[in-house]
């Protein structure tokens, strides 16, 4: 098993560093970790559901589990993946295989990254 030493979110571009205890420092969207969730609810039982509309989610908590894996909340209401340290790295290791199918698999089924709506927060007057 690949443990993991450190986690850092970077909620301005929605990276997230993961730092494995073997010295390897790999990043990751806030998108590919959740349209990639190890959730029941994105894999299915048996064929992945696809998950679209995801560009510009973001993180709102990591919850570790135990020494094993860490618990990702989206601010989309996405809580149900459990990381394990093993997924993170495969996550890292196929991260261009699985990524060139997702988006394959958008485009099969004629949707988008983008969100379906538009929300802007404007601070001032």
């Amino acid at each position: 098993m690949q443990q993991v030493s450190k986690l850092h979110y970077h909620r301005h571009s929605k990276l997230l560093d993961v730092w494995f205890a073997d010295d390897l420092q790999v990043q990751f969207s806030a998108e590919l970790l959740r349209v990639l969730s190890p959730s029941a609810e994105v894999r299915g039982h048996g064929t992945p559901q696809l998950v679209a509309n995801k560009r510009d989610v973001g993180i709102t908590q990591m919850l570790p589990v135990g020494q094993y894996a860490v618990r990702l909340v989206f601010d989309d209401g996405h809580n149900s993946g459990l990381y394990s340290w093993s997924y993170l790295r495969q996550l890292h290791e196929q991260r261009d295989t699985l990524w060139q199918e997702y988006l394959a698999r958008l485009k099969a089924a004629n949707a988008v990254r983008d969100a379906k709506l538009e929300v802007r927060f404007h601070s001032g007057v």
